[in-house]
């Protein structure tokens, strides 16, 4: 017979295990579908287990940056409560978002992780009217107040949302109040749906990520930026333009030509917003064969598209990755044009 609950808190599981013997222990109904220890705290979509790192070293060692880089984005929490990482695809943001809020919360069960979009609204957002079976309707709590108000009954603790895509929403919109939470923390407002004054807790945190390879969405009002802290994920510049290389010579040794490849293409390319992020590469079984094709199928067609219309600066860039490879590898790739 199956254990239920197997990924249970070992208390949720010894209660069960009492309750199954003799009868005479509560069954956790309630308690046993969450990992955490308040309902309306949910762990990001990445599960629910504790962050492995027990010190920023170890965290910048297991992201390949640097620690001064992240002791930056930790003061930059500490001190604004809101930090916004910018950067062309491929550069990390999302995946060092989340592993950073959970080294920062000491536990990714203090962690939510929501994405925005452009039919992602305030109702979504922070507070909404929702049907119900009965053909009424309710007001339900979006992400924002559930995390806020976790935060809110345990404030020992800190609690971080990270907000991925974060302008490919209309953000005026979905923020509403927030603008004005977000400065003046310490200070009620009464929310667009709500009865009674709402805060923004000092232990909640907001972590969001911005592509600015889409240009079009890619601008936030100054009302809004005043009240973020920026950081930049620049391919090339240190640390990320650094990471390539430090994670292929501690994974793959036989592969460190590869990211003198990619710096010189990204040297030919003459805008910032379409540079080559280094995630593209980050492959535990990456080989000759997969960098063909990773290169030819996700990464020629965004310069190909950047370039639209001027058939000779496309191929330089195109032909950079085709200039000959340090220690002969040159061989190893086919023409990816």
């Amino acid at each position: 017979m199956l254990e239920p609950f197997e990924d249970a808190p070992v208390a949720v599981r010894e209660v069960l295990a009492e309750w199954r013997r003799t009868g005479t222990a509560e069954p956790p109904a309630t308690a046993s579908t969450s990992t955490g220890t308040d309902a309306t705290d949910e762990p990001d979509e990445a599960g629910g287990e504790e962050s492995v790192s027990t010190s920023l070293d170890d965290l910048a060692s297991e992201l390949y940056l640097e620690t001064d880089f992240l002791e930056q984005i930790v003061n930059l929490l500490d001190d604004k409560r809101q930090v916004i990482f910018t950067g062309v695809p491929g550069t990390g943001k999302t995946y060092v978002a989340r592993k950073v809020a959970r080294w920062f919360t000491g536990s990714a069960d203090r962690v939510r992780l929501v994405q925005f979009h452009p039919s992602y609204s305030y109702e979504d957002f922070v507070q909404g009217y929702r049907p119900t079976p009965t053909a009424g309707f309710e007001l339900v709590d979006g992400p924002l107040v559930e995390l806020a108000d976790a935060a809110r009954n345990n404030p020992t603790a800190k609690y971080v949302l990270v907000i991925d895509e974060i302008n490919r929403a209309n953000v005026a919109r979905v923020f509403g109040e927030l603008y004005f939470l977000l400065e003046y923390r310490d200070e009620p407002a009464r929310l667009q749906y709500g009865r009674t004054p709402f805060t923004m807790p000092g232990n909640l945190y907001i972590i969001g990520t911005m592509n600015t390879a889409d240009r079009s969405i890619a601008l936030l009002d100054a009302a809004l930026r005043r009240r973020f802290a920026f950081v930049d994920f620049d391919p090339e510049v240190p640390p990320v333009s650094e990471l390539l290389g430090k994670y292929l010579a501690r994974e793959q040794p036989a592969m460190t030509w590869l990211a003198d490849i990619v710096a010189r293409a990204n040297a030919t390319i003459d805008n910032e917003h379409a540079k080559i992020g280094p995630s593209h590469f980050l492959r535990s079984d990456l080989t000759p064969a997969m960098v063909e094709r990773i290169w030819e199928h996700i990464v020629a067609p965004t310069i190909r598209e950047h370039y639209y219309g001027r058939a000779e600066p496309s191929a330089t860039v195109l032909d950079s990755f085709r200039t000959t490879a340090p220690d002969g590898h040159s061989d190893d790739l086919d023409d990816a044009d």
